[in-house]
């Protein structure tokens, strides 16, 4: 996928099986470790080509919106947002430059693939199997991915993330491995409720991890520091998508974020 302009519908379409392929293959191969709770490691997520052109087709900060959420509570106090994200979605990626727009949009549509889902679903079964049960392949998962920017002064205490999720994943993406310090922190619960560091996740090119959201699934993040300009990441997020209730909580926040991008696009 080296000419990312002017690709037509089936240049697309092969370039997302190649690139889900891909994916999927990066997933069955990582690490599997099972403390301070289940979770898997990666080495090399995307080919080196994309990965490349990843880091040469960033879109710019206005192209972005702020994260909600937890991260809402750290803005600078100038209100600076120290975390936004743009939506990788053919929806929200439609106003990027075409070269942009061509990668991004087969990035998107790969990670939300059903192989990449399938893979995850196959090598995460110990933390899924834990939360549903025995039949947890059956149940259904909603991917959203995003592409976040983290500015110095971002930080994020010890959650587990909302019950809505089912999955969480995050792909690291720097351009070298000058600030490896600044990756998401892993903690073990001590039988006194403490929860010291366990592990560190290392902020090294084309690496991430992966695990099951549980109720034992406690993580952070320290305060980026101005070593850095930007951290930026993939946030790819399965939300459980059983039930009526899920089914249209998350559609409904896909259509409703949308509006709110084209609003802030137009006005």
């Amino acid at each position: 996928m080296d000419q990312t302009t002017g690709l037509t519908i089936n240049d697309r379409r092969r370039a997302v099986e190649r690139l889900s392929a891909f994916i999927a293959k990066s997933v069955d191969e990582a690490r599997a470790v099972e403390m301070p709770f289940f979770h898997l490691e990666f080495d090399r997520v995307f080919p080196d080509d994309i990965y490349a052109q990843i880091l040469a087709l960033k879109p710019e900060s206005r192209d972005y919106r702020p994260m909600h959420g937890r991260s809402k509570g750290h803005d600078l106090e100038d209100g600076t947002h120290t975390r936004v994200k743009i939506d990788l979605f053919p929806e929200y990626i439609r106003n990027l430059p075409a070269a942009k727009r061509a990668l991004w949009d087969v990035v998107g549509r790969a990670l939300c693939s059903e192989p990449v889902k399938q893979a995850f679903i196959r090598r995460l079964a110990p933390g899924l199997s834990k939360r549903f049960g025995k039949d947890f392949a059956k149940v259904g998962m909603f991917p959203i991915p995003i592409l976040t920017r983290d500015i110095p002064g971002y930080l994020i205490t010890p959650h587990t993330d909302t019950r809505w999720k089912g999955i969480t994943v995050q792909l690291y993406l720097p351009e070298d491995a000058n600030n490896t310090d600044i990756g998401t922190i892993f903690h073990e619960v001590k039988p006194d409720g403490s929860m010291p560091k366990h592990t560190q996740m290392r902020f090294a090119p084309n690496t991430g991890y992966a695990f099951a959201v549980g109720t034992d699934t406690w993580h952070s993040a320290d305060a980026v520091h101005n070593r850095v300009k930007t951290r930026d990441s993939i946030l790819l997020t399965y939300f459980v998508d059983q039930g009526l209730l899920k089914f249209l909580r998350n559609r409904g926040k896909r259509i409703g974020n949308f509006l709110l991008n084209e609003f802030r696009h137009r006005f």
